[in-house]
């Protein structure tokens, strides 16, 4: 059965295409491949975050706070209308992140999202649905941004505590807000960027600790979600400057 409960500390960092090989050259020593990354290769994350209609979730969540919470529907690439997706609550309190999901049929989400019935699935997670059904209903959320990225993962040899993922191809839109149409969108990262994410329910190990001292990598904020916002604003202001002149 799927893990659908995730609590540990996530800390990123920016990669640069240099950076990324170097981290590759050495992480077979330590680290096995996600099943996913089949032959060394990237497997795609497509998702529908979901949010009020002005957007209050992420912009409370750009002021910082010691709590904020997302909701978001995943797929593992590009599916169907039967295929499972996944429903996620994600909740973040100073660096540790509590991840809750559920499995849906995606027909059945995108009902849930229009009419706020519940899905008949005896796959469901039942407690896991009712949390997130609460905030569903308190906030009115709906799908509000579509971001998709290719994906390189790695979970610590005999010790799944420790998880590397390496994000390229950052693409985010506004329209055509589903998860069976293609990937396409706005770039978020330059050419030759990568977001890592280092993950562990307690501490990092040594050797990577070692690695990112020794590349001078250092820890970032950035959050895909957070920085879509704010390309979609600052979009808005010249296209009102633009009206003006």
């Amino acid at each position: 059965m799927a893990i659908e409960v995730f609590n540990r500390c996530e800390i990123k960092y920016m990669l640069s295409d240099e950076q990324k090989d170097a981290l590759l050259s050495v992480i077979g020593e330590y680290m096995d491949s996600d099943p996913f990354n089949k032959d060394g290769k990237t497997y795609s994350i497509c998702n529908l975050y979901l949010d009020t209609e002005s957007d209050e979730l992420i912009r409370k969540s750009l002021e910082k706070p010691v709590f904020k919470e997302k909701i978001r529907l995943r797929s593992y690439g590009t599916v169907q209308l039967g295929d499972t997706v996944y429903l996620e609550s994600k909740k973040k309190f100073d660096s540790v992140v509590n991840k809750r999901r559920t499995p849906f049929i995606l027909s059945d989400a995108y009902d849930y999202f229009e009419s706020g019935t519940l899905p008949q699935n005896p796959r469901t997670n039942h407690q896991v649905m009712r949390e997130i059904d609460y905030i569903m209903h308190f906030y009115r959320l709906k799908p509000r941004v579509y971001i998709s990225y290719d994906r390189l993962a790695f979970f610590e040899k005999n010790n799944s505590d420790f998880r590397l993922t390496i994000d390229r191809n950052i693409q985010t839109r506004r329209t055509d807000l589903r998860l069976d149409s293609p990937a396409y969108g706005d770039q978020l990262l330059p050419e030759g960027r990568w977001l890592m994410e280092a993950k562990a329910f307690k501490a990092f190990p040594l050797w990577f600790v070692h690695f990112l001292s020794s590349r001078r990598i250092f820890s970032t904020s950035f959050s895909k979600y957070g920085t879509e916002y704010k390309n979609f604003l600052k979009t808005k202001i010249n296209e009102k400057t633009e009206v003006i002149l």
